[in-house]
Order: structure tokens, then sequence, then C-alpha cells
């Protein structure tokens, strides 16, 4: 056995320096579940209000477009709030390891990869995906 002694994480985000619960915390499974699913639910309203009923069963460019609404929203919104739409409705936001708020860049490139899926699913530590990882941010509630 080596001389080292690992640490044991007593709750997610201790290792980040993240509170055990309330604000500022982990954002729990259910709140970014929840807050992706109305980020969807939006990005469908305002690309059939935009687009038209084609943008829900098109077979064109148009079946892109709540990808495309999803992407703008979520990313214009998280870089000037630190929140998506669905993430400020069930209270959670995006915000540096540092605590600090996300910035631009940081944002489309977390929202890119989101955008891909495979990255939020690739989970590690502390319940951040590659995209969180890569771009140094985590998901913290706001209650």
């Amino acid at each position: 056995m080596s001389g080292t002694t690992q640490q044991v994480q007593r709750w997610p985000g201790e290792q980040l320096g993240l509170p055990e619960q309330g604000q500022g915390s982990l954002a729990s499974w259910r709140a970014r579940v929840t807050g992706l699913v109305l980020d969807w639910a939006i990005s469908m309203l305002v690309a059939w209000a935009i687009f038209g009923v084609g943008a829900l069963r098109g077979q064109d460019w148009r079946a892109f477009t709540i990808l495309g609404v999803f992407f703008v929203q979520s990313t214009l919104l998280t870089a000037l709030t630190g929140s998506s739409a669905g993430q400020w409705i069930v209270r959670i936001g995006v915000t540096r390891v540092d605590c600090q708020p996300l910035g631009f860049l940081r944002a489309v490139a977390r929202q890119f990869m989101l955008c891909l899926v495979i990255p939020a699913l690739v989970i590690g530590p502390d319940r951040r995906g590659l995209h969180d990882l890569a771009c140094g941010s985590v998901v913290v509630s706001r209650r």
C-alpha cells in the first residue's frame, strides 16, 4: 500500500468548494433534467411560432430549427444571466468553478457541446459532464 491517503468526499461538490446544500450548492439531477426539458419545450414553441408546423414535422432544414433555437436561447441567456430559460424557472444556473460568470465564449462552447449530446452523457466527478469539465463550469442551485 502506498503512503498516500485518499480524501473522502462527503458530498458532491465538496472538492470544488461548494456548500453541501442551499444557494451555490451543486444542482440536483431532477432540477437539471427539468430545466433541460423546459428549455426544449420553450424552443419548440418558439420554433413553431417562427417557422410554422414544419419546425415540428419538417424533413428539410426546418427539422433543425428547434435545435437552433435551443442553442441560441440557452447560449445568450446563460452568457447574460447565468441561466437558460428552463434553468431560471427551476432556479439553477451555470457558473465557472471559481464562481465567476461563465462569459460568452464559454457559454457558446458549453452549449455547442451540449447540443452534440455525447459530451453531456459522459459524467465525471461532481455531476459534471464533459461539456462542464472542458469549460470549467458547474451547475449550481440558486435557492
